[in-house]
C-alpha cells in the first residue's frame, strides 16, 4: 500500500493502529537513558540496568514476576512508573505520525501516556487494562477525557461509544491511574477473561470486527503478545506488520498467516520516512 492508501484507511477507521514497544527503539531521555522497546531492554530497566539470569531473561513477563516475588507488588509497579516517568523524553516518530491522523481508535501495548498526549485537545475514551482483581471479572476501565477540565473521569462501559475517538491500552497505563500488565500472573489473570470475554467492553467486541490492522513495532515471537493480540482483535479481516527483524520464527509464521497479516519487507524507521 502506498502512504495516501495507508492514511486514507486509518482516517476512515478501517485500518486501525495496533503499537508496541518497538516504536521507541529510538527514543531517549533528555539526559541519553534508552526508553525500552524490547523485552531484553524493558528487563534491564526493570532491574537497575543489570542483566538476570537466561532463564529470567527469557521474556519481561517471567523476569516481572520473578521481581515481584522477591520484591513485592508495588516494587514492580513503581519501576514501570518510574521508567516512563522520571525523566522526559520526545514522542516517538510513531506517534507523531499518527498525530496528523488523529484515528477514531487505536490499539497501544504500550504503558506509557504518549497516545494520550496526541488527543489532549480532543474529547476521548480511553479504555485501560486491569488485572488481578476481585470486584467483578471485567479487566478493563473506561474513562471519558474532558478538554474543558483536562481531566479523565471513569465512566460506565455502556457509555462507550464512537462518537468519540476511542484509545485501547489493553496492558494499562501511568495515568489515570496506575495499572499495569506486565508480570506473568499479571498476563495469567487478564489472559484467563479475555477468554472468557472479559477483556473489552461490550461496545468494542462488535465494533472492532471486520477491521484491518496495522501492527507497528510489535514482536510476535513469544506466546504472550501472540495471545493478547489474538483477544483484542478477534473478528479481523487481515493486516499489515512492520517491525525491524529481518527473520521470523515458524510460530510468527504460522500467526500471521492465520490472521492474514501481511508483513512488510521494511524497518519501521523506512515505513516512516515512507510516509513523510
Amino acid at each position: 500500500m502506498k502512504k495516501s492508501d495507508f492514511e486514507k484507511e486509518i482516517k476512515e477507521g478501517r485500518l486501525v493502529p495496533f503499537l508496541g514497544m518497538g516504536v521507541f527503539k529510538e527514543t531517549k531521555t533528555e539526559e541519553g537513558g534508552q526508553i525500552p522497546y524490547d523485552s531484553d531492554s524493558m528487563i534491564l530497566a526493570l532491574n537497575g540496568g543489570r542483566a538476570m539470569s537466561p532463564r529470567l531473561m527469557y521474556e519481561y513477563s517471567r523476569a516481572a514476576m520473578s521481581l515481584e516475588q522477591r520484591k513485592g507488588r508495588p516494587f514492580i509497579e513503581q519501576m514501570t512508573n518510574h521508567i516512563f516517568t522520571a525523566k522526559p523524553y520526545p514522542l516517538p516518530a510513531v506517534y507523531t505520525w499518527l498525530k496528523t491522523l488523529m484515528p477514531r481508535y487505536v490499539v497501544d501495548l504500550n504503558l506509557d501516556d504518549s497516545l494520550l498526549k496526541l488527543y489532549a485537545d480532543q474529547d476521548h475514551f480511553l479504555i485501560t487494562g486491569v488485572s488481578r482483581i476481585m470486584a467483578g471479572y471485567d479487566r478493563f476501565l473506561v474513562y471519558m477525557y474532558t478538554v474543558s477540565t483536562g481531566e479523565y473521569q471513569r465512566v460506565e462501559k455502556e457509555i462507550l461509544s464512537p462518537m468519540l475517538p476511542i484509545l485501547f491500552k489493553p496492558l494499562g497505563c501511568t495515568v489515570p491511574e496506575k495499572s499495569f500488565i506486565i508480570s506473568d500472573a499479571d498476563f495469567v489473570d487478564w489472559l484467563t477473561e479475555a477468554m472468557g470475554g472479559y477483556a473489552l467492553p461490550p461496545f468494542l467486541k462488535t465494533f472492532k470486527n471486520d477491521k484491518s490492522y496495522l501492527f507497528l513495532g510489535i514482536d510476535f515471537d513469544r506466546d504472550t503478545y501472540r495471545m493478547v493480540a489474538n483477544e483484542v482483535t478477534l473478528g479481523l479481516k487481515d493486516g499489515y506488520l512492520v517491525n525491524d527483524k529481518e527473520k521470523i520464527s515458524k510460530k510468527e509464521e504460522k500467526f500471521l498467516s492465520g490472521h492474514k497479516i501481511e508483513k512488510l519487507e521494511m524497518s519501521l524507521a523506512d515505513f516512516l520516512k515512507a510516509t513523510e
